[in-house]
């Protein structure tokens, strides 16, 4: 097993995360706001995870666009841990963007490697801010190269190595799951969803802009999946997240049933207020990875670890709409935080990496 290099007396570590060059192999068009962009490279063969891929982040990087085109993409050591500082040392015209996405197939195990990313396609006909990822993935063709950072395959199989810090699917002993999650979040649900046993029931919620979004997705849980459209019949498209939200109170009703032990209709379940957020400011990430001892010792379960309760929550899109689930369903229904992944992954009008 090979790794970086570490000094004398120490064992070595496989880094998590390394940069793999990859080319465009296929475009596909999903609907009206997706694009499928498929990636390969004998590179992938690196690439992976111990065991199912769920919702793993990885990042890629964006050429910097120049007239007429892309330009060259950035030189990086593709085994070396130190990628971002290599990247971030380079000048802001060369670097191009990086911008973090979910794997939404892979298929690791063929002769030339290949994994999906679905991007979605943020006003790209004119008429809002699209980012340089949507704008570069609304051209794309095949042959086009890229970067893309993910998990080390060495790492996952090595003892010295952490668990891989892009993947935030963790339900535990849970046996009935809530997923819900905007157009952003859509890849990462259906990914989760073709992995899950068939003992596992529950809903899942991804809403998009229009209905021609809706994708066909297989799970052999008994988890009940539902497609919510923004656009209306008439013309009219309602706020974002709106229908979500109303969405996840018709499935997880008051009070909070869900806390081990509780009866339904048993108040006691409502939970605390959770730590106030400023998605403008912060990043919302609120998993039950990241939990401090201090706020494991807050919750009205103290005695059992994360994953130890029968239900568990996933929940991901614009920051804004996380923020008022997470309100719901901590504070109103009483969810033990410890078996809720709440993920802001983007903000309006802020640009996140």
């Amino acid at each position: 097993m090979s790794g970086t290099s570490v000094t004398a007396g120490t064992a070595a570590v496989e880094p998590m995360a390394i940069a793999f060059p990859v080319q465009v192999t296929a475009v596909q068009d999903l609907g009206a706001n997706y694009r499928r962009i498929t990636f390969g490279g004998y590179s992938l063969r690196q690439f992976g995870v111990h065991g199912d891929l769920l919702d793993t982040r990885i990042k890629v990087i964006i050429p910097p666009r120049i007239p007429g085109g892309w330009a060259e993409l950035p030189v990086l050591d593709a085994q070396d841990e130190g990628w971002y500082q290599q990247w971030l040392a380079l000048p802001e015209d060369e670097r191009g963007s990086m911008r973090t996405y979910s794997v939404r197939q892979a298929r690791l195990d063929a002769a030339y490697p290949e994994i999906d990313v679905d991007f979605v396609l943020h006003g790209v006909d004119g008429d809002g801010d699209a980012g340089p990822a949507a704008t570069w993935a609304a051209q794309a063709t095949a042959g086009q190269k890229l970067l893309v950072i993910g998990p080390n395959n060495r790492a996952a199989h090595c003892i010295t190595a952490q668990t891989y810090g892009g993947i935030e699917w963790r339900p535990g002993l849970a046996q009935r799951v809530l997923l819900a999650g905007d157009e952003t979040a859509v890849p990462a649900i259906c990914a989760i969803l073709e992995t899950l046993p068939a003992y596992m029931s529950g809903h899942a919620f991804l809403e998009v802009p229009e209905s021609g979004d809706f994708q066909d997705v297989h799970t052999a849980a008994d988890v009940e999946i539902t497609w919510l459209a923004r656009g209306a019949a008439l013309g009219r498209s309602r706020p974002h997240g709106e229908v979500l939200q109303e969405a996840v109170r018709r499935a997880v009703p008051l009070p909070g049933h869900t806390r081990l032990g509780a009866e339904p209709g048993a108040v006691e379940g409502v939970g605390p207020e959770p730590a106030e957020i400023d998605v403008d400011a912060q990043i919302l990430w609120d998993t039950p990875q990241l939990l401090d001892v201090a706020a494991v010792k807050a919750t009205r379960v103290p005695e059992a670890p994360a994953g130890a309760l029968p239900f568990y929550a996933w929940v991901a899109g614009e920051a804004g709409v996380v923020k008022e689930i997470r309100r719901y369903l901590v504070r109103d229904v009483g969810v033990d935080r410890k078996q809720v992944a709440f993920m802001g992954y983007w903000r309006h009008g802020r640009v996140l990496d």
